[in-house]
């Protein structure tokens, strides 16, 4: 899965910068944060609680940061009334859909997981509805022959992954507070 990410990564940056679409920007930004995300996950999946939630910790805050820096291209894209190729977007967003609906199918057993593998499941469904958005995008931007369906779709998907980085914080924090404590050494165990 982190292969299938990277590479759709390279694919939607430079596709989104070429159509100049903040959605597929946005989307790019996501598939990279994706990508080392499973990474990550994959590292600590053998290691005890209060490292998979540290790593759990790290993605949400991770996310929260790709959400604000969504809501900077949009606004960036609003200000210079950008309109982008909508064929780009739609061609591309369908590869991307149908990327992220493989890897969802993939992780579907693990959706109910502790908060590193939730995280994982978050990012996944997240992705597949802001992939339904971006074609919805490239249609809208198709009918208007305006940027504001694009600017909109990436400026939900910005407010979706900033939701998803708050409840993975929140269940990661929990479960670094409920993990006990590891003896001192020396200590008495009785």
């Amino acid at each position: 899965m982190p292969g299938i990410n990277a590479l759709m990564f390279l694919v939607e940056i430079v596709a989104g910068l070429a159509a100049g679409s903040a959605a597929l920007q946005a989307d790019a930004l996501d598939f990279f944060a994706d990508a080392a995300s499973y990474g990550i996950s994959l590292f600590v999946l053998g290691l005890g609680i209060r490292w998979r939630a540290s790593a759990a910790l790290f993605k949400g805050g991770s996310m929260g940061l790709f959400g604000l820096r969504v809501i900077g291209n949009v606004i960036w894209h609003a200000v210079h009334g950008t309109v982008p190729g909508w064929g780009t977007m739609g061609v591309v967003g369908a590869a991307a859909l149908a990327a992220n609906a493989t890897c969802l199918a993939l992780l579907y057993a693990w959706r109910d997981g502790d908060a590193n593998m939730r995280s994982v499941w978050i990012c996944s469904r997240n992705d597949v509805i802001a992939n339904l958005a971006v074609l919805a995008a490239a249609f809208g931007v198709f009918g208007t022959g305006t940027g504001w369906p694009d600017i909109i779709v990436a400026a939900v998907m910005a407010v979706l992954v900033i939701q998803g980085a708050f409840t993975i914080i929140r269940q990661a924090l929990a479960e670094c507070r409920t993990e006990p404590a590891a003896p001192k050494p020396g200590a008495d165990p009785a």
